[in-house]
This record gives structure tokens, C-alpha cells and sequence, in this order.
């Protein structure tokens, strides 16, 4: 193998892709942590075990995908799996009845008075990561409301039971408890969370212990209202879908809601009364691109999911799999694709309802990413990537320009060090989020990404309910994203990032992972996986990816770190020089996929399977 000045030359370089080759589709990708799981009725996959459970009780009541993709959120949501009750839920649903995907929009919204003024008069950059003012609506409970009422079959009640169980109390998981004790001090800053949280008030450990009954009467009483609520409705003689509507109404217009709004001020925040009657879920057209003839969609730009269909577009100019399975050259043009996509995703994306209109049509053009492609330097990184321009590409001129012109992808560059566990390391960059992913024999497939509302969250007062803390997505400076600015009523433009794909015109795939600024980038590798190097659904989860940090962060500081790569302990020695030799700087995790869940639906054998990675604690049962 030739090198010049360290750098791998092309013959040790097609020696490499040769190996990678054959790790991709031979022994290595064969031998899975955990096992491939296979159904042929139901399929039900998340971020706790607990949480599977709930979704195989509501398969075995005959609930369909809907219904336990709903129970799956609920519990997820109390069992605090980087979410509370008070976050935000965004779903993609495959319905057989219509043969069409559906998007659930139940992102909150900034509250009255959340203004770049109000926030730069306090002195900040951008909005808090934590506290009441961290908090847009709550989103979650409007979100599994809408969802039962128009696509599922069971009642409220019962697809809330298992979350009112473990609200009474259920034994509480080490990963939890780990987050409670290391954020306690900032818990001790609002009331009640500290009343919440710290069942050892005063004690050297003041979290609960792993494995300890860990009760919430609150917020089951909380969730006995929305039921009591529905109950009444259905006595009165009111349609089950009426019914769950007015346990909606309950929680976003009466006592519940009051008592949101005043716990919330009382705090510190600005939610209003009028911000949560106004608020609404909305079911629209998702977006999509076609890779290869598989159609892959997303939910539009109020997410960070069309990132990944650009990327998609962009790669398909390319022999990818040609350049084996995690080659240098495989992970620079990932890497390349992604840093392109992302800057898009950090200039233009924002919430669809309220102007400006995001340019989706240009920026998913096959003809922007053949353009995208062609400016790849296939050398080194470019460390200044840049927003493009999509405007042409859907006949019209760029009002933004100016703002384009003066951006710069290393706004808060700061130094980087080599780190080797990535679950303590940036933890901004990581943030948040659990996933779901259901299917059953009629042919419903859901895929969920719910967040917001994690340790260490502002609870609500007397409701149980722990707040978003999305606001911090949000800029203050058009010249940082001109579609983003918060204002009051505004979604701001989050990670969240649930996925379907369709195969002649049938569902193929619907998996999700959690994990911030990285989902997208995990699920794009996940998807190639697939795709590309014929793994199975569970080694696809489980396979090492490459995270690029170059982006700017969704989180917090909004740090960009242009030339960061993630890559696996396990990357061969000449690998890493060759990606040194193209500018990259390298950092190192055990375990890179990421929780990726999915559930691959076989036609052939009209069975499913699905995939829970090993880097958590995420699960599924399947039967």
C-alpha cells in the first residue's frame, strides 16, 4: 500500500474499499448485539422496554398501529425517556384504507411576549436551554389526542391505562435516575420538579434509586381528567372521535390548562391562556424524494427531516456503494452530502404557517442537488460550506441574498478535543428525543419522534406536566436563519425526525432515532445500509456511523465545528490517516449508530422486521 506523506495513495485506497466491501455484507455485519426481531401481526419498537410493553398490551386488546403507537408515546412520555407530557410529538402515518403518508405536526408554539427583543434584553444570544422560558405549548397531549380521534380505533381510556399505571408508579430505570441526580441542582430551581424529581430530598443521592417505585399523582390525576373527560362525552352520547376531542378541549382550554398558565407564570414564564386555545395539531402532506425508486418522506421544514432527502438526492449522482461500506472515500462524500444539506437546513427551514415561505421546492429539486453535487471537493473537507441557493430551481429569485452572502458555517467555532464516549460528551448536540415505530396486518405503519420536556424539566404546577424546553432552536437574528426568528405563534424548527419509505407503492421501511442534530445523519446511514449494502434491518441499526458536527447546532450555543468527525473506536488505523490527510479532525465513540429503530415490512413473505440498535436501551416485541 503506497502513502505520500501519510496520505493512503489510490491503490491502498481501493485496497480499503475492497475490505470495506466485504465487512459490509460478511462476517462483521452478520454478528448483531441484539437479535433481529420478526412478527407477522404486529410490530411495536421504542426507547424503553416498559414502553414496547405498553404497545404489545394495546396490539393483544386488537388496537391497530395507531393505537399502540399512541400508548407507546404516553408512556414514553411518563417514564420521562428523554421527554415529559409537555414536549412535542411529530408522526408520520402510513394509512392502507388511502394508500397515503400523513404528516402529524404537534410542535408547540412560541408563547406571547417571546420576542428577540424580550430576550436580548435579558442578555442572551439566543433563548434559554432550560427553564420557563425555555418552554414553547406543550405539544405531545394534542398529538396522541388528534392521532387516536382521526386514525385510531380504541377509546381514550383505554389507551392511556398503561401511562396512568406507571403514573400511580412504576420502577424507575438507572438511565433516568443518572439524569435526575446529575441535574439536581438546577431542579431545585423550580418547585415543583424539585417536589417531582427528589424523592430524597436532603440526602446525599436525592434522586430515586434504579429500580424504586417512582410515583407521579399529579400527573395521573391529569391524565383521570382527560379520560373522566372523554367518559362524560361518550355517556352524553357523543362519537368516539368527538369524545377524545373533548378531552382536547379540556386540557388546552379548561381547569387544565388554567392551571398550566398559572404555574407557568408563576415561575417565570409567558405562556398565556390564549396561546394554548389557539394552538392546533395539523395533519399534512409530508415531504418526499426517490432514491433509487424507493420513495422516502419526511416531514417538511419544520423539522430537520428534508435534509436528509436532499442528501439523498445529492449522493444518488454517485456510485455509493461502489466505494465500499465505510471507506474513506464512502465517509467523505457522507460527510460532504450532509455538511451541504445542513447548511441549507440552517439557513432556510422554519415554520411552514408562517412567512417567509421556505424554499422546499428548489432546495428538494433533483436539479439543486446534481448542482450541490458538482461543487463537492473530493480531495479534502471543505471546512466553508455554505448555504446554496434554491431559488432558481423553483423560478424565482433569492429575497434573502444579502443574508446568504454573509453567512458563514463557522459562527461559534470553538477548539476540539478527542472524545471517546459520546453519551457525556455534547450533550446539546445529542439532546432529547426517543422514537417509535409501530405496524400491524391491515397495513397502518407509524413512525414517531416525540421529545421535548426532558430531565431537567419546569413542571407544570399541580398537572404532573414537565415543559419543552424547545425554544432554545430558535434564533434572534435573521441573518443567522431569516425563517426561524422566534416570534409569538411560530414553531421553531426542530431535530425531529421520524421516516417512511414506500417500494412500489407499498411500505418498506419506518424507522427513527433519537439523538438531536445527528438523527438525520444516522438515519441517511441506516437507510444506505439498507439500501446500499443489503444489511438486515437490525444490522443497519447497529452498523458504525460517522456523525459530522459542522452544522450548527440545534441546541443551546448553536456551536458549528467545521471538519468534526465522529467515527467508531473500531475504524482501522489507515482509514483514520487517510480522513486525517482530507482535513478532518477525529473523535471517537464505541457505539456510533446511534438508537436507530425500524421496522422493515417483507412483501414477500408478508412478515415484518424489525430493529432496536444496541446503543441504548431501546426495544421492541413483535408477534
Amino acid at each position: 500500500m503506497r502513502r505520500v506523506n501519510g496520505y493512503v495513495g489510490t491503490a491502498g485506497l481501493l485496497a480499503l474499499v475492497a475490505v470495506f466491501g466485504v465487512l459490509a455484507t460478511g462476517t462483521l455485519a452478520q454478528r448483531t448485539a441484539k437479535p433481529v426481531l420478526h412478527g407477522r401481526h404486529w410490530m411495536a419498537i421504542t426507547g424503553k422496554p416498559l414502553a414496547a410493553t405498553a404497545g404489545a398490551a394495546i396490539f393483544q386488546r386488537k388496537g391497530n398501529a395507531v393505537d399502540a403507537a399512541c400508548a407507546m408515546i404516553a408512556a414514553t412520555s411518563t417514564m420521562w425517556d428523554t421527554l415529559g407530557w409537555g414536549g412535542e410529538t411529530q408522526a408520520l402515518i402510513y394509512n392502507p384504507k388511502t394508500k397515503k403518508v400523513i404528516g402529524v405536526n404537534a410542535l408547540g408554539v412560541a408563547p406571547t411576549g417571546a420576542t428577540p427583543g424580550f430576550f436580548k434584553s435579558k442578555k442572551l444570544e439566543y433563548p434559554p436551554a432550560y427553564g420557563p422560558l425555555a418552554a414553547v405549548t406543550p405539544g405531545t397531549p394534542g398529538g396522541i389526542l388528534v392521532m387516536l380521534a382521526e386514525f385510531g380505533t380504541m377509546s381514550l381510556k383505554d389507551v392511556l391505562e398503561p401511562a396512568i399505571q406507571m403514573a400511580d408508579g412504576y420502577p424507575i430505570e438507572q438511565q433516568v435516575t443518572g439524569s435526575i441526580e446529575r441535574e439536581k441542582a438546577r431542579i431545585k430551581e423550580w418547585p415543583y420538579s424539585k417536589a417531582v424529581f427528589l424523592t430524597h430530598l436532603g440526602e446525599a443521592r436525592e434522586a430515586p434509586e434504579a429500580g424504586e417505585i417512582f410515583r407521579q399523582p399529579d400527573l395521573a390525576a391529569t391524565l383521570r381528567k382527560l379520560v373522566e373527560t372523554e367518559q362524560q362525552a361518550l355517556k352524553a352520547g357523543k362519537s368516539r372521535k368527538d369524545a377524545i376531542m373533548a378531552a382536547y378541549d379540556r386540557f388546552y382550554k379548561g381547569d387544565i390548562a388554567q392551571e398550566i398558565v398559572r404555574s407557568t407564570q408563576e415561575q417565570g414564564g409567558l405562556i398565556t391562556m390564549a396561546d394554548l386555545a389557539g394552538w392546533t395539531v395539523h395533519l399534512e402532506e409530508p415531504v418526499m424524494t426517490t432514491y433509487k425508486g424507493i420513495e422516502v418522506y419526511k416531514l417538511t421544514t419544520w423539522v430537520q427531516g428534508p435534509a436528509m432527502l436532499q442528501a439523498l438526492n445529492i449522493l444518488e449522482h454517485t456510485d455509493v456503494k461502489a466505494m465500499g461500506y465505510n471507506s474513506p472515500r464512502y465517509m467523505h462524500a457522507i460527510y460532504q452530502a450532509m455538511s451541504m444539506a445542513f447548511a441549507d437546513r440552517d439557513f432556510y427551514y422554519g415554520d411552514p404557517y408562517v412567512p417567509p415561505v421556505e424554499p422546499i421546492k428548489g432546495l428538494l429539486s433533483k436539479e439543486y442537488a446534481k448542482a450541490r453535487f458538482g461543487a463537492i471537493d473530493w480531495d479534502k473537507n471543505d471546512p466553508g460550506v455554505k448555504p446554496g441557493d434554491p431559488y432558481p430551481f423553483q423560478g424565482e429569485t433569492n429575497p434573502f441574498a444579502a443574508l446568504l452572502a454573509a453567512w458563514t458555517s463557522k459562527k461559534g467555532l470553538k477548539d476540539v478535543a478527542p472524545a471517546h464516549d459520546i453519551r457525556t460528551h455534547d450533550e446539546g448536540f445529542y439532546a432529547g428525543t426517543t422514537s417509535v415505530q409501530t405496524a400491524d396486518e391491515e397495513g397502518w405503519v407509524v413512525s414517531v419522534t416525540p421529545s421535548g420536556g426532558w430531565v431537567p424539566a419546569v413542571i407544570a404546577g399541580k398537572t404532573g406536566i414537565g415543559l419543552s424546553q424547545r425554544m432554545q432552536a430558535f434564533v434572534l437574528d435573521e441573518a443567522d436563519s431569516p425563517f426561524n426568528v422566534v416570534r409569538p405563534g411560530q414553531r421553531p424548527r426542530s431535530t425531529l425526525t421520524p421516516s417512511l419509505a414506500l417500494k412500489d407503492g407499498a411500505p418498506y421501511l419506518a424507522f427513527s432515532v433519537q439523538g438531536g442534530d445527528s438523527q438525520d445523519q444516522n438515519l441517511l446511514q441506516f437507510f444506505l445500509n439498507m439500501v446500499e449494502f443489503n444489511m438486515n434491518v437490525q444490522q443497519a441499526c447497529e452498523a458504525p456511523n460517522i456523525n459530522s458536527f459542522q452544522m450548527r447546532s440545534t441546541f443551546d450555543r448553536h456551536l458549528s465545528e467545521p471538519g468534526r468527525m465522529l467515527v467508531a473506536e473500531s475504524t482501522p488505523p489507515d482509514v483514520r490517516k487517510a480522513l486525517q490527510a482530507m482535513g478532518y479532525t477525529l473523535t471517537f465513540g464505541r457505539l456510533t449508530s446511534g438508537p436507530i429503530t425500524a421496522i422493515m415490512l417483507d412483501r414477500k413473505h408478508g412478515t415484518m422486521w424489525g430493529g432496536a440498535s444496541n446503543h441504548g436501551e431501546d426495544y421492541g416485541i413483535g408477534w
